[in-house]
């Protein structure tokens, strides 16, 4: 091969500078396209929930005329007003009561349940993680069912109770009885923030602690529950707003006796009719919830 027939290199391309325009350009792209890509889960999200709650919000401006209806010309506060009424507070503290019951109950049973989980072998863990998820295979109002016949009058604890001669137990239709259930559907929301924050934790830490002569307690106190906290605040939240709104537990296992603010609210609209006036319940719940969510975000979920 002679010189004249060896083949021209490729011309080279021109090459970009970065500028700010330029670099202003690529990121506009890049938002455009991360737009586009979201843009089904934003239409979801807007026509499925957003558009709901504001529908919600504007009924409870509205006015229930006298043959059931609900009139939305007439916008007023009176079903606000109406909040304030002794059965409506005896509602709402029965709730709070009922789900800050709830929630310490679940903290004290999944905490140590958390600790033991995340400080075993792999092998454990993974399968303790199992048993904490199997309930969640099946579906919540048949375990809510379940409940209501093992706490039944012929149930099995009342059959054992009496055999051992302490007669037949009476806990379904009781506040009790709903706390337990309340208690078994939402655990699991408490143990897996606190294994997630407590398996982070780096054990040498606890060690450190007790060569320097602290007790288990002392380093509970100082060391594990400080860095923990987190995951006390996550699982106490995830608990509580359910808890809160609870309809499906209250109304199997507490009957007419244990009227909580799911209950009452479903009562309102399909029951009463007085859309208005369930509405603004639902918006003070609502309101309630996501006062627990920010706190979640800005005290716990950061961390996690």
């Amino acid at each position: 091969m002679t010189l004249t027939e060896i083949p021209e290199t490729a011309p080279e391309l021109p090459v970009q500078v970065a500028t700010p325009e330029l670099e202003a350009t690529n990121e506009r792209n890049d938002r455009r396209r991360g737009f586009l890509m979201a843009l089904p889960a934003f239409s979801f999200l807007t026509v499925f929930f957003a558009l709901p709650l504001v529908l919600v919000v504007v009924y409870s401006f509205a006015t229930r005329n006298r043959f059931g209806g609900t009139d939305l010309s007439g916008w007023n506060t009176d079903s606000y007003q109406e909040l304030g009424s002794d059965l409506v507070r005896q509602v709402l503290t029965r709730s709070l009561v009922l789900a800050v019951i709830t929630t310490v109950i679940c903290l004290l049973l999944a905490y140590p349940f958390a600790y033991y989980m995340a400080t075993r072998k792999i092998g454990i863990r993974n399968l303790m993680l199992v048993f904490v998820m199997i309930p969640f295979w099946t579906n919540f109002l048949v375990r809510n069912y379940a409940w209501y016949v093992i706490l039944g009058t012929d149930g099995p604890l009342s059959q054992v109770t009496e055999t051992v001669g302490i007669g037949p137990t009476r806990l379904l239709f009781t506040q009790a009885a709903v706390v337990l259930g309340l208690v078994y559907g939402f655990l699991p929301f408490m143990i897996l923030p606190l294994y997630a924050s407590i398996e982070r934790i780096d054990g040498r830490l606890l060690e450190a602690s007790r060569d320097l002569y602290a007790t288990g307690a002392q380093s509970f106190r100082h060391v594990l529950l400080p860095l923990s906290l987190p995951g006390v605040v996550a699982g106490s939240i995830l608990v509580f707003i359910p808890s809160l709104g609870a309809y499906v537990t209250p109304e199997i296992l507490g009957g007419a006796k244990t009227t909580l603010l799911g209950s009452y609210i479903v009562t309102q609209f399909l029951t009463a009719r007085n859309f208005p006036f369930g509405a603004a319940l639902s918006t003070v719940l609502m309101v309630i919830m996501l006062s627990a969510t920010i706190v979640y975000f800005r005290k716990g979920g950061r961390t996690l």
